[in-house]
């Protein structure tokens, strides 16, 4: 979503490169770029304003560091600012005895689905254990969406797929504060510690809205008060934020649809300008793209920083330790078939979007767009499950008429098949000549190649004998 964004920063701070001290002049030249960059994303104008103030107060008449250049040193202030108007720090869910989450929200925004994922997340061990020590929970969900009938259904599909119990209204239930009632006697015989309840939205605030939410609030007296934005609103989002927080007191906001190409400044003022913090992200469709929301994490990403932490956790989560060291096992006997490269590329989709990963890795968020074309991994999967299991196990096999029916199979031409048995083979002989050569070393160090003392003091021959 911020790829924009993250293009022109860079480019302003680019302007500084060369500079022996930051002045007032380079800075406010620079800074005039950031400004427009900040408003070109749709930052409310407000917080846009405040914070180069912010950024110049800093920045002026700071000695340059010999080790860094004042590109670098602005970029610092930067980074450190942006995390503060984010919110400086993941701020945790207020818990209860039990906790009572009330998750509102117009129409559109995701409620039903972030209210789901933040279920599974709370549930799981692996995910949930990253948030300032928490164990994990018994979440329960509730549906009070009593005006579209399809968000109780699609609540309790997903808690079936998250194996998370559902409270259902009856069909012909009206009053939504007697169907909280009934959820409440529910809860109290299901044995959960976190109550998680979907209300009805609108197409936009009004006061019927805004009452009924009221009276559940003094109904159910929740620990808890999420407001789901969609991030791809822009300036909307903001003032929505505002009047919710009005009328309810929100304690924290979701920030939905971070994986989208809108430009993202509300992500950058809904904090400023609600004064809540932004508690969870939405990150993709999928009910497992969902993760506690840092701040400084994405200040990372957004000048291009990279997020390995981020990184290492998504693929904590996505990759099987047993899979991945039977992998490397026939990686390095020369036993590795198209079989186990596809269960390789797997692993890498079930961790998100191609393009969502590379913006974690320091750096990459500069590469081309060609270059993180997720299409390419769905493209190579096609063809490798055109193949049959003889043809994965021995790629060798596979001759012109082969390759033409692979091609038809998977929908790509017989040039995009040679292609990734091209790539396939070499990566294959990399591997084999990267094992021997390791194998080689280590009997080197112990003294157990032939003709070599043990005490090394004769070398190795100019050209070893795979070359």
């Amino acid at each position: 979503m911020f790829s924009q964004l993250s293009e022109k920063l860079q480019q302003s701070f680019k302007n500084l490169r060369g500079q022996g001290r930051l002045s007032e002049s380079n800075i406010t030249d620079a800074l005039r770029e950031v400004r427009l960059a900040l408003l070109d994303a749709d930052v409310h104008f407000a917080v846009a304003k405040e914070f180069i103030a912010k950024v110049k107060e800093r920045a002026m008449g700071e000695e340059v560091l010999k080790s860094v250049t004042p590109g670098q040193q602005i970029v610092k202030i930067f980074h450190d600012e942006l995390t503060a108007l984010l919110g400086g720090d993941n701020e945790p869910i207020n818990f209860g005895k039990p906790t009572r989450i009330l998750v509102v929200g117009l129409n559109g925004a995701g409620k039903t689905t972030s209210s789901a994922k933040l279920a599974r997340l709370l549930k799981s061990p692996s995910l949930f254990s990253s948030m300032k020590g928490e164990t994990a929970r018994s979440p329960l969900l509730i549906a009070l969406d009593l005006v579209r009938p399809a968000a109780i259904e699609q609540l309790a599909t997903l808690g079936q797929q998250i194996e998370v119990p559902v409270f259902k209204p009856e069909p012909s239930e009206s009053d939504v504060l007697a169907v909280a009632r009934r959820a409440l006697a529910w809860c109290e015989t299901q044995g959960g510690n976190v109550e998680i309840y979907d209300t009805a939205g609108r197409r936009e605030i009004d006061d019927d809205l805004v009452g009924e939410l009221v009276r559940l609030k003094e109904l159910l007296r929740p620990e808890e008060i999420l407001l789901v934005c969609d991030a791809a609103t822009g300036q909307q989002a903001v003032s929505v934020a505002e009047k919710f927080h009005a009328a309810l007191g929100l304690t924290g906001l979701i920030l939905t649809k971070l994986d989208g190409d809108a430009r993202g400044g509300a992500a950058l003022s809904l904090r400023s300008v609600t004064g809540q913090p932004i508690k969870f992200a939405g990150v993709g469709e999928k009910v497992e793209q969902f993760e506690p929301f840092y701040p400084e994490r994405l200040a990372g990403r957004i000048l291009g920083m990279g997020d390995v932490v981020s990184l290492v956790e998504k693929a904590a989560e996505a990759v099987e330790v047993e899979e991945m060291t039977r992998l490397e096992a026939k990686m390095k006997n020369a036993s590795f078939d198209l079989s186990d490269f596809l269960a390789q590329l797997r692993m890498i989709r079930r961790m998100g979007p191609l393009e969502n990963l590379l913006g974690m890795i320091p750096g990459a968020a500069s590469l081309p767009s060609s270059a993180v074309n997720g299409k390419e991994l769905q493209r190579v999967e096609a063809i490798i499950l055109s193949m049959t299991p003889g043809e994965r196990k021995r790629p060798e096999i596979l001759n012109a008429r082969r390759r033409q029916r692979i091609a038809r199979g998977s929908g790509n031409s017989v040039t995009e098949v040679n292609n990734l048995l091209l790539r396939f083979g070499q990566m294959k002989k990399l591997a084999k000549n990267t094992g021997k050569m390791k194998k080689m070393m280590s009997r080197f160090a112990s003294g157990g190649i032939p003709g070599l003392a043990p005490n090394h003091s004769q070398t190795l021959p100019n050209r070893l004998p795979w070359q």
